[in-house]
């Protein structure tokens, strides 16, 4: 039997609110799509009015700043593909068509981007090894 997979989420607590809940809604809708099994589901309640839920296991939302984002990114990506990372360089907020940031990433060099923030999905020990001197956002 496979491990457990855990998700957390860490973006840079300097933000302010609107870009830090835009930064955190923008990763969490990239975990959402690489791996569907984080949600995907209809519940319906005693009327049988259904909804679709919003995550199936706890999403921590953890503090870091720059350069602990960026160090963590570095290092979550070199991961085998069981690991999925979702970062939001700072450059991709000037950009307000997809096409553009498209085009723009693989001229850009990670280790040398802002990173405002981060989703990671995986194996439970890797998650927590990779985040667990982290603190909650608060």
């Amino acid at each position: 039997m496979s491990e457990p997979i855990r998700v957390a989420v860490i973006v840079n607590p300097e933000l302010p609110p609107g870009l830090l809940a835009n930064t955190v809604a923008a990763v969490s809708i990239g975990l959402g799509a690489r791996i569907p099994g984080l949600a995907a589901a209809r519940l319906a309640d005693a009327k049988g009015r259904e909804i679709d839920i919003s995550s199936n296991r706890p999403v921590p939302i953890l503090a870091a700043d720059d350069a602990t984002l960026r160090a963590l990114t570095l290092k979550a990506v070199a991961h085998d593909s069981t690991l999925a990372v979702v970062p939001f360089p700072a450059f991709a907020r000037a950009l307000h068509d997809y096409a553009d940031y498209e085009r723009a990433f693989p001229g850009r060099d990670l280790a040398g981007e802002a990173i405002d923030g981060l989703a990671l999905a995986g194996p439970e020990k890797t998650i927590r090894s990779l985040t667990g001197s982290l603190r909650l956002l608060r």
